[in-house]
């Protein structure tokens, strides 16, 4: 019998799309940062169309179930650097119990239960009228008319159809949107490898001491790379989230190698789970949740009009067009070796191994007597305006411009949701001004952040 090749092409015959929203501000992406892009924008007066893929709002803290924000402090937890949505959220939280509070911790501040904030970012939506939430709903294409942005042909369970909008805000993590459109983009040379979390329930011990040690002993039995293993309870409850996997070599903005990244964080969560079975039986432990869909650090980065290095974090570099603040420590996952290394602005760092236990050292000499280490730094407005053509598109969340070494501090949730907020109140006051959200006065924005809420220093 003679198989024909599968052809390389199909042709898709040309079809008029139904118009199904027209708005001020389209934004793509509902994580926290598209969220609070949405949000600020509205509270500014603009109709917002706040499209996800997915069937909830939150990204990586409910969906990847990343359950835990950094300190809106500085490093030395003596002057609150951050606040906005990422504080009112947590505000939220708190009156339902669903938020573990631990002060001056330079790992994480807050866990919270992310089915909770789940719930919690569809209030906030509903709390603004103005804005279309549109769940279960993916990017199919960019609308270009006349060499401007115009619009995004979605497809839903309603078929397939347009939005039109006269500013956008590319916040899906893998900048898609721009990516879309022909906007430079970018990869390192080497990403940070992806984590499959899990929510977990057993003794204390089990969770924190014998499973890390029964995989770091036999993982190799049945295929776990070394990697980094650390969790937090959720409050109230002895359910733990476990962040133990490792998936290595795997590009998540591309299809095929994102569904078998997905496939292997699964296979690397049972894996963990059976060799405790096996070796330690008496501390048997069960799977209680998998998350929605694999917690990815790093994919491809929007080529914008200034790209942060880490020099300028790690050195505390103060820019007149800050628009977020930040202590979070540069947290570099390898690619290339077991572990994590974690480089403080007081020129300390530590390498990290399973069972190896923290090497310390400096990657920098004391500073001179007389001058303080930084205790901060901040991410600039440039860094999320795509360098071209399109003047009514901004980008806000992981793939902002930065190097690898400033990627690896940024790219953690509290400062991506400030990138939303920035990039919401930008969206608002370029219409409002009619002028093109590259040409909106920074001060301007960094007014408009501080008027609603929002720490600019």
């Amino acid at each position: 019998m003679n198989i024909s090749p599968t052809p390389q092409t199909i042709h898709e015959p040309a079809r008029d799309v139904r118009v199904a929203r027209e708005v001020d501000v389209c934004v793509l992406g509902g994580s926290c940062t598209g969220v609070f892009a949405a949000i600020r924008a509205a509270r500014l007066g603009c109709r917002v169309a706040l499209i996800e893929k997915a069937g909830a709002f939150g990204g990586v803290a409910t969906l990847s179930m990343v359950n835990v924000w950094h300190s809106p402090l500085d490093t030395t937890y003596q002057k609150q650097i951050i606040a906005g949505l990422t504080t009112e959220t947590i505000a939220r939280l708190d009156r339902r119990k669903a938020v573990t509070h631990r002060p001056n911790n330079p790992h994480w501040a807050w866990a919270f239960n992310p089915w909770e904030l789940q719930i919690e970012l569809d209030e906030m939506v509903r709390d603004c009228p103005t804005i279309t939430p549109m769940l279960h709903t993916l990017l199919a294409a960019p609308y270009v008319h006349d060499g401007k942005l115009a619009g995004v042909i979605v497809e839903d369970k309603s078929g397939r159809s347009a939005v039109l909008a006269k500013v956008f805000i590319d916040a899906t993590g893998d900048g898609d949107l721009c990516h879309r459109l022909g906007v430079p983009t970018y990869q390192a040379h080497h990403l940070q490898p992806s984590t499959t979390c899990c929510m977990l329930e057993g003794a204390k011990e089990s969770l924190q001491q014998i499973l890390p040690k029964v995989v770091r002993e036999h993982g190799h039995e049945v295929g776990l790379p070394e990697g980094f293993m650390w969790g937090a309870f959720l409050p109230g409850s002895s359910i733990y989230m476990l962040a133990g996997t490792r998936i290595y070599n795997q590009d998540c903005s591309d299809a095929q190698q994102l569904t078998a990244a997905e496939i292997e964080g699964r296979r690397q969560v049972r894996a963990m789970l059976d060799l405790l079975r096996k070796y330690a039986p008496e501390h048997a432990v069960s799977l209680q949740a998998l998350p929605a869909r694999i917690g990815i650090r790093q994919t491809r980065h929007v080529k914008c009009h200034h790209q942060l290095t880490g020099d300028e974090v790690l050195y505390g570099h103060r820019f007149e067009d800050a628009i977020a603040n930040s202590s979070y420590r540069v947290d570099v996952h390898h690619h290339d070796k077991p572990g994590i290394t974690l480089k403080y602005l007081d020129g300390t760092e530590e390498y990290n191994r399973p069972g190896g236990g923290g090497h310390k050292g400096r990657w920098r000499d004391p500073l001179p007597e007389g001058q303080a280490d930084p205790t901060y730094y901040q991410i600039p407005w440039r860094s999320l305006l795509p360098a071209g053509p399109f003047d009514n598109l901004v980008a806000a969340g992981r793939m902002i411009d930065a190097d690898s070494q400033a990627h690896a501090a940024i790219r953690v949730m509290v400062n991506m949701n400030q990138t939303g907020e920035a990039a919401g109140v930008a969206a608002a006051l370029s219409l409002d001004r009619d002028e093109p959200i590259n040409a909106v006065p920074v001060a301007a924005i960094r007014a408009a952040l501080a008027a609603g809420g929002s720490i600019v220093i």
